[in-house]
Parts: C-alpha cells; sequence; structure tokens
C-alpha cells in the first residue's frame, strides 16, 4: 500500500449526488490506482454491503484487489466466500472521480445511510467512509468516546501498539 488516508470534513452533497472528495483523498486514491495517469480521473469501488452496515467504505484499486485475492484464496464454494463475494463484489459500486474531483453516488447509495445535503468524510487507513453527519456522531464516535473513558485517565492509546497493555 503506498499511501493512507488521513483526516476528516463535511462536504455539501447536491440534488443529483455530487460531492466533492478531500484534495488529500483524491491524491491518495490517484496513486492507489495501477491504471491512473495524470490527467485522468482514479478509479475506486464502494462497498455499501448488508442491512448493518450504515455508511459507503472507498477503496482504492490496490485496496479492493488485495480483498478480491483474499477472497479468492479461500476455497470455492465455502460459505465464508459466497458471502464475501456477495459483500465485496455483489454488493459494490465501482466509479471514478469526475474531473472536478467530485463523486456522483446514486440515489440507491444515498438512501442506504441517509444522505442528503451533507456528506461526513473519514479516513480509515487504506479506504475511507463517506457517512451521513448525526449517523456518525450518534454511533461511531460515541463507541470511541466510550472506549477511551474505559481506559484510565493518564493511558496511552499508542501503548496498544507494542501488543497487549496489562491491566487494560
Amino acid at each position: 500500500m503506498s499511501r493512507r488516508f488521513r483526516g476528516e470534513s463535511h462536504h455539501k452533497v447536491d440534488t443529483k449526488g455530487r460531492v466533492s472528495i478531500p484534495a488529500s483523498f483524491r491524491r491518495v486514491l490517484e496513486a492507489s490506482d495501477p491504471n491512473w495517469n495524470p490527467g485522468e480521473n482514479p478509479e475506486l469501488v464502494i462497498v455499501y454491503g448488508d442491512h448493518r452496515r450504515n455508511y459507503l467504505e472507498c477503496y482504492t484499486m490496490e485496496a479492493i484487489e488485495e480483498v478480491d485475492a483474499k477472497i479468492d484464496a479461500l476455497p470455492r464454494g465455502s460459505m465464508q466466500r459466497k458471502m464475501l463475494q456477495r459483500l465485496f463484489h455483489g454488493q459494490s459500486y465501482p466509479t471514478n472521480v469526475d474531473e472536478t474531483g467530485r463523486l456522483v453516488l446514486p440515489a440507491k447509495l444515498r438512501e442506504k445511510i441517509g444522505l442528503e445535503k451533507e456528506a461526513f468524510f473519514i479516513a480509515a487507513g487504506d479506504t475511507f467512509q463517506i457517512w451521513h453527519p448525526e449517523t456518525y456522531e450518534k454511533e461511531e464516535l460515541a463507541k470511541t468516546e466510550e472506549w477511551l473513558d474505559e481506559l484510565p485517565e493518564d493511558f496511552d492509546p499508542l501503548s496498544f501498539l507494542d501488543g497487549p497493555a496489562e491491566g487494560v
């Protein structure tokens, strides 16, 4: 993986479902699309997934190819392979960034997550997510705050990078 997404931002969604992608996210999409050339529009895959998913997950071409390779490595005919194919191949939308740096989100995807006038973008490593802003605040932000509140006041979450923490 050559680059990772970083940051978060809010962007307006117009009546046709067009929404600007953060400029730094566009650079990562370009760098992670093996077919991209300067002056062209980078491709990506939006996975909208099952009924439990309240956001759209946007994969770079490199990231989705990595997922595809892992799915292909599962035994043909296995339930895991069938379900993952359905979730990542069937319930996805291949698209590209337009000339003005926007995504055009089909009505089906906007309706699935209740997106109307504003979208919340948040980086997730080699993917980024698009949320309805209120859903993100109620669900994900609340989970993060709850998790942090369970940790001791002086605990540094970076210590998890070195392995399991004693007593936490």
